[in-house]
């Protein structure tokens, strides 16, 4: 029984690896990767590259070879999420497993999805496959937690990040070209980004992904007073975080940063409502006129101190 489970395990570790090369691209839908395996061989893998193109079990299938399809009917296929059993921009994956003859598969996790929710795993069991559940359940449901959120929670999953100096003062001069590669890496990865009202008086941010390869999020400007934004920005009317995460988790909105300012991100903080913070630590104080926001509740997730400064990574303790 052990040796099984270490196979199983070993190979829906493969599943995740192949998963998270969706993370820019997959949302927001979820990082899935399959991995087809007949007599210890692996013979077909693949993962969700883009929303709107083929699951990974499609792909997965389509990488078999000719002269290796015939082996399907007697192959375990991993995949890291259960495989979804309704029509959306393509049909269901479990439909496919079933007309490919599976003999078994291996499910990382549940997927949390209204339209799916154990549907998926019922319409292979019923199909007669035999389906094994919950492999390395924590590690899948790890990398998609921003889907876990967005469905699980009803609210987006929220990414906080700032840059203060050494005294506590919100200092927006301390990047260097690592640390921005870094922001746009992450507003790369965010489907939105939010500033308040002063910031975007004050810095008029552009909030556009420059220094990495990928998309710009859609960006926000939360203000309870009237403003005139340039096309491209959107007005959210309410300080309200309750109200804010609600309107955009009502427009499908499942990832979000918030970048500033300090009063926005302290109201992100005491609301207990954020996932993930960033905090860009300079080496020198600055005595400076905006006290940076103080964390509570807070996990220290990791420090990276390579370029001068540190870059501190927090988790919601709560």
């Amino acid at each position: 029984m052990n040796s099984v489970l270490t196979t199983d395990e070993m190979y829906m570790r493969r599943c995740l690896q192949l998963a998270s090369n969706g993370r820019q691209n997959a949302q927001p839908n979820p990082m899935v990767g399959a991995v087809i395996v007949c007599d210890g061989r692996i013979i077909g893998e693949g993962y969700h590259v883009r929303c709107g193109e083929g699951h990974a079990e499609v792909n997965a299938c389509a990488s078999v070879r000719k002269e290796d399809e015939h082996l399907l009917k007697e192959s375990t296929i991993y995949v890291s999420l259960e495989p979804c059993s309704h029509y959306g921009k393509t049909p269901p994956c479990a439909d496919l497993l079933i007309s490919k003859g599976f003999k078994r598969c291996v499910i990382g996790c549940q997927d949390p999805f209204a339209k799916v929710q154990g549907r998926g795993i019922q319409k292979l069991r019923d199909a007669g496959m035999e389906v094994t559940m919950g492999v390395l359940k924590t590690e899948c449901e790890r990398l998609n937690k921003r889907f876990m959120t967005f469905h699980g929670k009803h609210r987006p999953y929220v990414t906080l990040k700032w840059a203060e100096s050494a005294d506590g003062f919100i200092d927006g001069h301390i990047s260097n070209t690592y640390t921005q590669m870094l922001c746009h890496k992450r507003r790369a990865e965010h489907q939105a980004i939010l500033v308040g009202r002063r910031t975007w008086e004050i810095d008029r941010p552009s909030l556009t992904t420059r220094e990495w390869v990928g998309p710009s999020p859609r960006r926000y400007v939360v203000s309870s007073q009237a403003l005139t934004l340039p096309e491209g920005y959107h007005l959210l009317p309410s300080t309200s975080v309750d109200n804010i995460l609600h309107q955009l988790w009502e427009e499908g909105i499942q990832t979000v940063l918030v970048e500033g300012g300090a009063m926005l991100l302290q109201s992100f903080i005491d609301s207990g409502l954020w996932d993930e913070c960033y905090v860009e630590k300079g080496t020198q104080p600055i005595c400076g006129k905006v006290k940076a926001p103080v964390l509570s509740n807070a996990v220290l997730k990791g420090v990276n101190t390579d370029f001068g400064q540190s870059i501190e990574c927090y988790v919601n303790g709560v």
